[in-house]
C-alpha cells in the first residue's frame, strides 16, 4: 500500500481539474448549448487566478478571480451565440483561440514566478488514518468542491424542476418556449455555470496541480472534458467516474517511467488522447443509446417567436 498511496494521489489532482470543466460543460449542453470554448475559459482561468493570488497573496481571491473572469468569457459566448444567434461550434473554437492567445498575454510577466499552492484540508484524526486518511481526508477545497458538485448536479438535474426546465430546455426548446418558459434565459444561466466550473478547473491547474504560471498549461485538457461528457451519456455521476479513468490515465506515463517501463515519452504523453479518441469511436458505434441520451436541440439556435 505504500506505493499506491502516492499513485491514488497523483490520480485525484490530475483527474479533479477535467471533472470541474466537464461537469460545467454537462449542464451546458443538457440545456442545448454546445460551447467548445472550454479550454479557452480554462486557461483564461488558470492564468487570471494565478496572477491575483500572486498579486494579492489570497488564494481565496485568486479563486474567485478565475471564476468570474471565465465567466465573463462564457457571457460573450452566450451573447454571441443566444442573442445574436453565430453558429456555436465557430464560435466555441473561435472563444478557445482567443483564451489562449489571450492567457499568453496576460501571463507574459508571470511566467517563471513562483506560485502558492492552495492548502489541504486536514481533518483531525481521519488524515491520519492508515491508508486513505490522506486520500480522503487531506486535500484541498477543490478536490471537495468537485466532488460535491458531482451530487448537487445530480440531485438539481433530475430531482427538481429547476433540473426538469434545463432538460427540456434541451431537449424541445420550442416546447418549453411555449409552456412559458425563457428559453434565453436558462440557457444564459447554464453557459455561466459552465464558465464558472471551467474558471475553477483553470484555477486548480495554477493553483494546485502545478502551483505556477505556464503558457498553454491546461494541454488539451479542455477538449477532454468535452469528451468526457459523450462518455458520461450526460449523466453526472457517470462523469465521476470518466473523469477519474482519463485522470488514471493521464499520470500513467510518470509512474511508468519511475517503474522503468521502457516506452516511448511520446507515446506515453499521447496516451490520454489516445483514449479519448478510442472511447468517442465506441459510443459513435451504439447509435441507439447516443440518440437516447443527446439532447434533441444540442447545438440548435433558438429564436423566440413571440
Amino acid at each position: 500500500m505504500t506505493w499506491l498511496e502516492p499513485i491514488l494521489l497523483t490520480i485525484v489532482t490530475a483527474s479533479t481539474p477535467l471533472l470541474l470543466a466537464a461537469l460545467g460543460e454537462l449542464i451546458c449542453e443538457r440545456a442545448g448549448v454546445l460551447n467548445l470554448g472550454v479550454e479557452g475559459m480554462m486557461i483564461i482561468g488558470a492564468v487570471c487566478g494565478f496572477a491575483v493570488a500572486h498579486t494579492t497573496g489570497s488564494m481565496s481571491l485568486g479563486v474567485i478571480a478565475a471564476v468570474v473572469c471565465s465567466m465573463i468569457m462564457s457571457l460573450l459566448f452566450g451573447f454571441l451565440t443566444l442573442h445574436l444567434l453565430c453558429n456555436q461550434v465557430a464560435t466555441g473554437l473561435a472563444l478557445t483561440i482567443l483564451g489562449l492567445g489571450l492567457s499568453g498575454l496576460i501571463g507574459e510577466s508571470f511566467i517563471g514566478e513562483p506560485g502558492h499552492k492552495l492548502p489541504q484540508l486536514e481533518l483531525p484524526f481521519l488524515s491520519e488514518l492508515p491508508y486513505v486518511g490522506r486520500l480522503l481526508f487531506a486535500q484541498d477545497a477543490l478536490v471537495y468542491i468537485s466532488i460535491l458538485g458531482v451530487i448537487l448536479v445530480s440531485f438539481v438535474l433530475f430531482r427538481t424542476r429547476l433540473g426538469l426546465i434545463i432538460r427540456a430546455t434541451g431537449d424541445n426548446h420550442r416546447s418549453a418556449h411555449a409552456l412559458g418558459y425563457s428559453v434565453r434565459k436558462v440557457r444564459y444561466g447554464a453557459v455561466l455555470f459552465g464558465g464558472a466550473c471551467s474558471g475553477l478547473a483553470g484555477a486548480y491547474l495554477s493553483l494546485a496541480y502545478t502551483p505556477q504560471w505556464t503558457e498553454g498549461m491546461t494541454a488539451g485538457r479542455g477538449w477532454i472534458a468535452l469528451a468526457l461528457v459523450v462518455f458520461a451519456s450526460w449523466r453526472p455521476l457517470r462523469l465521476l467516474l470518466g473523469a477519474y479513468l482519463f485522470g488514471a490515465v493521464s499520470v500513467l506515463q510518470f509512474h511508468a517511467q519511475a517503474y522503468g517501463i521502457a516506452l516511448p515519452s511520446q507515446l506515453m504523453s499521447s496516451l490520454p488522447y489516445i483514449v479519448t479518441i478510442f472511447v468517442l469511436v465506441i459510443i459513435s458505434g451504439n447509435k441507439q443509446l447516443t440518440k437516447i441520451n443527446t439532447p434533441a436541440c444540442l447545438g440548435k439556435p433558438f429564436r423566440p417567436d413571440r
